[in-house]
């Protein structure tokens, strides 16, 4: 195995000048440099990361912890953060919690053991306290994508939930609609609580008829079983003219169990959203969509992170920048069948 004793003894200079050229420390010569980083390749050395973490008191690594690998808001996020997390010569491990706490908690072990310098989340819920207020005690800088936790002081980064919750109404109801229900996730999360904040102040806004039963709580991921979805939609007294859905993934749940009813969309049901499809959201352009800037949440996300990093000690102020979304009209809302 090569050294840095053998490359110094190569080129003619000291262990130190070696270690300075391959850390990019100290001061030296372009022409020395020039010529270690010649022998360098020559000896085909590479450079014990292991030890050069210890030396500067950093990996280069950073994490992206987030919920749901298979929706395209997360993929799409992810994309920002690792293109940020590059150009500053990072590189990014990923960990998917699934929305779950266990998972999300055995992650934050092994960010612990793998020692990253810093951590983007997207928290499973108000419960991942405990998590993050273990990366504070460790010293780990950490930035919130797309979800806050009450009780912790952070940089964050999030879209404007209540606002588009209640856009999708007033759209809904410039077409005639009354009957609007909401399928959306846990209140748990704090996405989910704005979201249904902006609907139920726009259905009161436009005196829209909004009972508990209009209503389902659930998981925003993905899920085999859809019977929850059907046994909401039996349970109202009333059926909806439309519905509202709380994410990309929920939207698709909804129309597979319309599909299954033999209800079409938007003919007979009208079916929104929040977050696009993603890369695949042209191929067939159908959902009308309240639509997040899904990489620049990762990409400014990873420009805070890096930001506190280079602080060392967090003494400025936490940030929480809110990112306007925009509502795309598609095919899927039309005027409420009639009666």
């Amino acid at each position: 195995m090569v050294t840095i004793y053998d490359i110094a003894a190569k080129a003619g200079v000291s262990a130190m000048t070696v270690s300075r050229v391959i850390n990019n420390t100290g001061k030296i010569s372009d022409k020395t440099r020039a010529k270690v980083k010649r022998v360098m390749e020559e000896l085909n050395y590479v450079p014990n990361q292991t030890a050069r973490s210890l030396v500067l008191q950093q990996t280069r690594i950073l994490f992206l912890l987030i919920t749901d690998i298979t929706n395209p808001f997360y993929t799409t996020l992810a994309r920002g953060a690792e293109d940020a997390a590059t150009k500053n010569g990072f590189r990014l491990l990923f960990g998917n919690s699934d929305e779950s706490l266990d998972k999300e908690s055995d992650y934050i072990q092994t960010i612990l053991s793998t020692r990253v310098d810093g951590v983007l989340v997207a928290p499973a819920g108000d419960p991942s306290l405990p998590h993050l207020e273990k990366l504070r005690r460790h010293n780990i800088p950490f930035v919130l994508l797309d979800r806050e936790v009450p009780g912790i002081g952070c940089d964050v980064v999030l879209g404007d939930s209540k606002e588009g919750g209640r856009r999708l109404v007033e759209h809904l109801a410039e077409h005639g609609h009354r009957r609007i229900a909401m399928i959306n996730g846990s209140s748990s999360i704090s996405s989910a609580r704005l979201r249904l904040q902006g609907y139920r102040e726009a259905m009161k806004l436009h005196d829209l008829p909004c009972g508990e039963l209009d209503i389902y709580e659930t998981s925003f991921g993905l899920r085999s079983d859809l019977s929850g979805i059907e046994a909401w939609l039996d349970a109202m007294p009333e059926p909806p003219t439309a519905i509202i859905a709380g994410n990309n993934v929920l939207a698709l749940e909804v129309m597979s169990v319309l599909r299954k009813r033999g209800i079409s969309v938007p003919e007979q049901i009208s079916l929104v959203c929040f977050d696009d499809l993603g890369p695949y959201a042209d191929f067939d352009p159908f959902i009308t969509v309240i639509a997040q800037q899904a990489y620049h949440f990762g990409y400014i996300g990873m420009q805070m992170l890096l930001e506190r990093i280079q602080e060392r000690e967090p003494s400025a102020p936490w940030k929480k920048i809110v990112l306007p979304a925009e509502l795309i009209v598609r095919r899927s809302v039309a005027e409420p069948p009639s009666p």
